[in-house]
């Protein structure tokens, strides 16, 4: 399945390259919206919030009024993805949260798991380098995704897997490493990071992986 995303920062629906550069600025929310309508799933992304340089709470609400969104980006609390929820979002993506010193922070994601339900929670293990990274990918952890993987299984129903070294450059993902994550887990698998064709989406489906696509949406590269 084809996932598309939308990013929001200051306000604007952007795509970043590696999580720094910014290469695309829409500034109509509304076309953005409507270019989605009609898919079952949409990814949903604060960065401000993420990065914690403020929020767009209000076009959080308004994206999650019109399309079926699972909202990330700053969801560090039992109250904030709670809010989420109550915003219209289908689910939420922890990621930085689910992780304390350097390692799984099991205690919170038993808590959140419980608080909003297991089958609400998508936990987001992002990797550069063949290690976890957290805030905004900018700290590296002494810890393999797959390891990541393994001991949050039990308190989520889906891992969100980002190949940050591929971020935004649409050359591919790194499909052994997706395949990797597949194999770890009885969740749900979605992948993102450098996913550019239908070839490579279709690839991914038949291995039972969803396939969150931005760059190649944006630029044109992929024809919805």
């Amino acid at each position: 399945m084809l996932i598309p995303s939308i990013d929001l920062q200051g306000g604007k629906v952007v795509q970043l390259v590696q999580g720094e550069r910014l290469a695309i600025q829409e500034d109509d929310l509304q076309a953005v919206i409507h270019r989605f309508e009609g898919f079952p799933k949409v990814q949903l992304i604060d960065l401000d919030a993420a990065i914690g340089s403020g929020a767009n709470e209000a076009l959080v609400c308004e994206v999650c009024a019109r399309l079926p969104c699972r909202v990330g980006g700053g969801i560090r609390s039992i109250e904030r993805a709670e809010a989420a929820l109550a915003s219209g979002a289908h689910a939420v993506i922890a990621g930085s949260a689910l992780f304390k010193d350097g390692r799984p922070d099991l205690d919170f994601a038993r808590r959140l798991s419980d608080a909003i339900g297991s089958d609400r929670l998508i936990a987001a293990v992002d990797s550069r380098g063949g290690r976890v990274v957290i805030h905004g990918w900018r700290t590296a952890l002494p810890l393999t995704p797959l390891e990541a993987v393994q001991a949050l299984e039990p308190y989520c129903a889906e891992f969100l897997y980002t190949h940050v070294d591929a971020e935004g450059l649409m050359r591919g993902g790194d499909r052994e490493a997706i395949r990797a994550i597949r194999h770890a887990t009885s969740r749900r698998v979605t992948a993102a990071g450098g996913i550019t064709t239908r070839q490579e989406i279709d690839e991914l489906d038949a291995l039972g992986v969803d396939a969150v696509v931005g760059m190649a949406i944006y630029t044109g590269t992929l024809k919805l």
